[in-house]
């Protein structure tokens, strides 16, 4: 009786489309709210550190005098509370997870470096030139009057 259970399964699965998906070929498609890894835009960051102060694990490091950001991406447990706090939204979270690897590392990123912005220079004005003679002979116009206004009586 076994034998006729564990034929009728062989052939079930023989002509049935394979459960799993062939991993290489067709990458999995995420769920909208999956929680990936961790992305900074550092032409965005401060470096005001308070993500580094919210993740539970301690995976982010900030440091302002370098100019760097890190994060342990193996540290990291993926609960957002770093993308939530940050006031310039530079951190995101993507739907892909961390590539596997034989060794921890720790992905450092450099602030780039911006030329200060040039300030502008403030030439001095000219002198203004002193009105000849006969420019100063001429009577400007005389500026027009205002309307005079009417009062108005009120009739009690």
């Amino acid at each position: 009786m076994s034998l006729l259970t564990f034929t009728k399964t062989e052939f079930h699965n023989l002509f049935s489309k394979p459960a799993t998906r062939l991993y290489p070929q067709e990458p999995r498609v995420y769920p909208e709210r999956t929680r990936g890894h961790i992305e900074n835009d550092m032409d965005v960051c401060i470096l005001c550190g308070l993500c580094s102060r919210k993740c539970p694990t301690g995976a982010i490091k900030v440091d302002r005098t370098g100019k760097t950001w890190s994060i342990s991406r193996f540290s990291c447990i993926q609960c957002g509370y770093c993308v939530e706090s940050c006031p310039k939204k530079c951190l995101s979270m993507k739907q892909t997870y961390t590539q596997p690897g034989s060794e921890k590392q720790t992905a450092v990123f450099q602030k780039p470096e911006t030329e200060p912005k040039p300030v502008p220079k403030v030439e001095p004005k000219p002198p203004q030139k002193v009105e000849s003679k006969q420019a100063s002979d001429s009577k400007p116009e005389p500026a027009p009057k205002p309307e005079p206004k009417q009062e108005r009586k009120n009739a009690t």
